[in-house]
């Protein structure tokens, strides 16, 4: 498969690090912006359905919208709005830093979803992830990811109705909870 591939009507976990395995977020503002290129370059392609940002990497759970649903300048070429975001991030930090270079490691990586327990298990890697690397002993109380979105009931970016039609509403922590518990099973995502 291609590296720039990335289909229409398609979900896919997708994740980055820093180059050399260095730091892409520095201090809050950067998550912030982060998040608002986010919602900027990619909310016009694709339906969110979880983040996770760390020091020095990200996780994103995404649906490329359908061909009818895509601005049409990114129709065959929906990866270009992630270039473009990516882009953006790269020099607004470089220029703050005082620094110069790619920041990202080379290419985006993403994997395809195969099906709704597929995107169920990739959807708790990705609130787990900060327990994985150490970043937190409690996940509901990070940050820089979704989770919180999930509970609130106030509106959000997140395309919540998605994965509530897939997991109650009301049993979604607990899920998330016996996750925990298995944690070595969705590791390997």
């Amino acid at each position: 498969m291609k590296q720039d591939v990335i289909e229409l009507g398609t979900a896919y976990h997708i994740f980055n690090r820093g180059n050399n395995r260095e730091n892409i977020f520095f201090e809050d503002k950067n998550y912030l912006y982060f998040l608002h290129l986010l919602k900027t370059h990619i909310f016009p392609i694709a339906d969110i359905y979880a983040y996770c940002l760390l020091k020095n990497h990200f996780h994103l759970l995404l649906r490329i919208k359908d061909e009818n649903e895509v601005l049409e300048r990114f129709k065959d070429k929906p990866y270009l709005a992630f270039s473009n975001m990516f882009n953006a991030y790269t020099k607004a930090i470089n220029k703050m830093y005082s620094r110069s270079g790619s920041l990202f490691q080379e290419h985006l990586k993403r994997k395809r979803i195969n099906d709704e327990k597929h995107l169920i298990k990739v959807l708790a890697y990705i609130h787990l992830n900060p327990v994985k690397h150490g970043f937190t002993e409690d996940y509901k109380e990070y940050p820089h990811s979704s989770f919180k979105a999930f509970v609130s009931n106030k509106d959000s970016n997140i395309d919540k109705r998605t994965i509530f039609d897939l997991i109650d509403k009301d049993s979604f922590e607990y899920w998330h909870h016996q996750r925990v518990m298995g944690l070595e099973d969705i590791m390997d995502l």
